[in-house]
Parts: structure tokens; sequence; C-alpha cells
């Protein structure tokens, strides 16, 4: 019998925290906050709004939280369960089946 931890799936993420997607989309955000604060030359309150809007939109999306891994998984597993609907048919267990031998 072996006992795993219960931190075990956090040894294979990077920084115990991210995984190599979620790193990624975080470096495009950055990348396209740099770029844009060389596009955009303006000083006005809402360019500067538009130049940091990847970086703390993507920032927000790996941020971590609790009994989920980030919120974009957060929001993903929302987007599963309203728009994919299942029914899960449950008997109990102490339901007679009609067509058993017993």
């Amino acid at each position: 019998m072996y006992l795993i931890p219960a931190n075990s799936k956090k040894g294979q993420l990077i920084f115990n925290m991210f995984r190599p997607i979620d790193l990624l989309i975080f470096f495009i955000g950055a990348c396209a906050t740099l770029i844009l604060m060389f596009v955009i030359q303006s000083t006005a309150l809402v360019a500067l709004i538009i130049k940091l809007a990847p970086i703390v939109i993507t920032a927000i999306l790996v941020m971590p939280m609790p009994n989920y891994h980030n919120v974009m998984m957060y929001l993903k597993d929302a987007l599963d369960f309203y728009s994919n609907r299942r029914v899960y048919v449950w008997k109990g267990w102490c339901v007679m089946n009609e067509y058993s031998e017993d």
C-alpha cells in the first residue's frame, strides 16, 4: 500500500502553481502589453487602461483559486456545466429492479 500526499500534484507544476499553458498565456499578455506601450504614445487615462488591459486580464485568468486550479479552469468548468447539462439517473441503494432475477 502506498500513501500519496495531498499535494503530490503540485510537485508537477511550475512554482507549484502554474501549468506551462498558464505561463504561456501570461507571457503572451505581458508581450502584448509591452508592444502596446511602444505603439500607443498617448498619456491619457483611457490609453493607459488599453495598454495595461492584456496583462491585467491574463493575470486574473491564471490567478490561483481555492478548490480549482485557477480562474481560467473555473470559468471552463462553469461554461461546461451550463452549456452541456447532463442528466444523471440515480436509483438509490434500496430500489427493487423489476427486471432483476433476485
